[in-house]
């Protein structure tokens, strides 16, 4: 009541010189009771969480200019991944409670949490006991839990949306108990190597174009939109392949049988070897499409690749089909890029024109890695990129380095959030009547 009384004296000096002057006691009472209503009702979600906020943020004068912020977006895509690599916040119910108060204090109102990493399934799965011989990731914080069933029950309760990320996709760690298992499911380069590099780890990839390989992930993403309240599914490029791959025997047998005997070409990016592989990754997104819509139909696919050129040529993920097809009911582009130009360049990508005038299109920003900074400074700078040519919202990569895994002090990231979301609004979505700008 006394930072109140405070902010009255100060962010309203004409009522209060207006009572001041002796003027009817409840005239007074009633101006600032109706100033006081719209300040909080405009942003309730300060009101209700201000004794959580940081004392530095809220004595500060940039908390008091986002408090009276005029906030005129009326449905933004505010959201973040949750992954289990580089992260805690996952393995255990505390952490994850703390983290998922905090976004709601700042004004998220998606989360996008891992449910498939490292060749393990993060919630209790059938799916995976049959293939994989555990049903949830033995890692310590992780066994003998759903934190899928908590992330939902707790992240519903503060309004925020739950959409489970299938992070790794047709990847697997080259050493995992999926590949040991099913060997025959791995693909290949021309000369028969499989593993490919993923900073200094060893994947392979499963061939996303043998049947079993595809009712295995089919029925893994099913078992989450069947058995859980979740918002949507997200897959992303990992949906795809590397462009090297493709050669194992299964593969090749099939381009033969469609091809007149003819064996696939050793260049990797002769366009109709690249063409036919992304055509057969496309007919699956549309087996997955309808699998889910028969499971859930209000649950929102997303897709969260990469610029199409680079989804394509590198991941055979024609993405830009898949919208045209109206596989795709949500597009979160990743454009994690440094230099603005390039950044402000890929916003204006005529596929990406073409995308938002049929579905929600947001952009995927970084905040940092383990071992790369990003300024909050870039953040804001690119996210008013964003704003300024009216998209559907932004989700950063990743939680830890909003504020926690960075060189700048925690409070002045949180400071440039709240400048960012000044006040609560509601997520995009197509179930819900969203329409293009």
């Amino acid at each position: 009541m006394n930072i109140f009384k405070k902010w009255c004296v100060k962010l309203l000096p004409g009522y209060i010189s207006y009572a001041g002057k002796k003027k009817s006691f409840f005239t007074g009472l009633i101006a600032l009771g109706m100033v006081a209503t719209l300040m909080l009702s405009s942003v309730p979600t300060y009101a209700q969480n201000i004794a959580n906020l940081p004392v530095s943020l809220l004595s500060s004068s940039a908390f008091k200019q986002t408090l009276l912020a005029n906030n005129s977006t009326q449905q933004e895509l505010r959201g973040v991944w949750l992954t289990n690599i580089d992260s805690q916040i996952l393995f255990g119910r505390r952490r994850l409670n703390a983290a998922l108060n905090r976004l709601k204090q700042f004004n998220f109102n998606v989360v996008y949490p891992t449910v498939y990493n490292w060749g393990y399934t993060l919630y209790p799965s059938k799916v995976a006991e049959k293939f994989i011989g555990e049903s949830v990731d033995p890692t310590p914080g992780l066994r003998r839990r759903d934190m899928l069933k908590e992330v939902i029950q707790l992240a519903h309760k503060k309004g925020l949306r739950v959409i489970p990320w299938v992070e790794f996709g047709f990847m697997a760690p080259a050493d995992s108990e999926l590949v040991k298992r099913n060997p025959e499911w791995i693909t290949s380069r021309s000369d028969g190597t499989t593993v490919w590099k993923e900073g200094i780890h060893d994947r392979v990839w499963l061939s996303p174009f043998r049947p079993d390989v595809q009712n295995y992930m089919k029925d893994l993403i099913v078992e989450v939109v069947k058995n859980y309240d979740v918002d949507g599914i997200q897959v992303d490029d990992h949906f795809g392949l590397p462009g090297e791959l493709g050669y194992d025997e299964y593969t090749v047998e099939l381009y033969k049988k469609e091809h007149s005997g003819k064996a696939p070409p050793k260049d990797t990016k002769d366009p109709e070897w690249v063409k036919w592989r992304a055509d057969k990754i496309t007919d699956f997104m549309k087996q997955l499409f309808f699998a889910v819509k028969e499971a859930k139909q209000d649950c929102v696919m997303s897709v969260s690749p990469n610029p199409q050129r680079f989804s394509y040529e590198f991941f055979l993920a024609d993405w830009a089909r898949w919208e045209r097809m109206g596989l795709v009911e949500e597009l979160i582009i990743q454009l994690y890029r440094n230099d603005m130009n390039v950044f402000v360049d890929e916003l204006e990508r005529p596929e990406v024109k073409t995308a938002r005038r049929h579905i929600p299109v947001s952009i995927g920003i970084l905040t940092g890695l383990r071992r790369k900074y990003v300024p909050i400074k870039q953040v804001e700078e690119q996210v008013q990129a964003v704003r300024d040519r009216k998209f559907a919202g932004v989700s950063f990569f990743f939680y830890e380095t909003l504020w926690n895994m960075t060189q700048e002090r925690p409070q002045k990231r949180q400071r440039g959030f709240l400048n960012i979301f000044s006040a609560p609004v509601k997520a995009p979505s197509l179930q819900e009547g969203w329409k293009p700008v």
